[in-house]
């Protein structure tokens, strides 16, 4: 019984670890960037575009000179927010695809592939752009269909560093929380990950993101880091 409850716990965990574990043997995911010349960090932003938070995320970005990722949700890319995805490519950040739901996770390869590239299509439809060649699944769950459908379509599935999201255990997110920690466990390769949305509230409340942004990057900069994007 032991065993078998011991069994039942890898696959799980293969399947919804926030690190690199079984399902991440090949070159098809990424959990943190190959280390380059210059100690990099890689700030990433899931669950937008977010009318409110996104244009004074992007603000704050412009404001200290430093190129992000956004991970944009389909389902939130509208007529209504096409200028704010479009403003990220034109600022020369990189923007890649993201998903609002686990349901990829229940698919196979020809669906997660079809899915992605209807995706793509609509962005550039509306914006005018198409994403870069990223997609990171709804809370880094994955499995090997998923991976296998992301590569077929020619993306790679991005995760993110160990202990670099802005969790804050079970308490409300804050940047007096949060800043500490990703400058104190930051390194040459790591990806960060900060919500500039909600996968169910386009319009969540993301004062706190803006804020640990605008105060990381001078910290970050001060370690000798400097800011790169997922795909160029």
């Amino acid at each position: 019984m032991l065993v078998l409850i011991a069994v039942i716990g890898v696959v799980v965990l293969a399947h919804v670890a926030p690190f690199p574990f079984l399902l991440d043997v090949t070159d098809d995911t990424v959990w943190r960037m190959p280390r380059t010349a210059t100690p990099t960090i890689y700030l990433t932003f899931d669950d937008g575009p977010n009318p409110d938070a996104t244009p004074q995320l992007l603000d704050t970005l412009a404001r200290h000179g430093v190129p992000a990722t956004f991970f944009v949700i389909d389902k939130h890319l509208t007529r209504d927010t096409a200028s704010i995805v479009r403003r990220a490519f034109e600022d020369g950040h990189a923007v890649a695809i993201h998903w609002h739901s686990r349901n990829l996770l229940f698919r196979g390869p020809t669906y997660v592939a079809s899915t992605l590239q209807e995706a793509a299509a609509r962005m550039e439809v509306i914006t005018g752009r198409r994403p870069c060649r990223a997609f990171r699944p709804h809370g880094g769950n994955r499995s090997i269909p998923m991976i296998q459908g992301a590569a077929k379509a020619g993306y790679l599935v991005v995760g993110w560093s160990w202990m670099m999201w802005d969790f804050n255990w079970f308490r409300a997110r804050n940047a007096d929380d949060i800043v500490p920690r990703l400058a104190d466990h930051a390194s040459d390769g790591d990806v960060i990950v900060i919500h500039d949305g909600h996968h169910k509230d386009p319009r969540s409340d993301r004062r706190y993101a803006i804020e640990t942004i605008d105060r990381l990057i001078p910290m970050l900069r001060e370690r000798g880091f400097s800011f790169g994007t997922i795909c160029p």
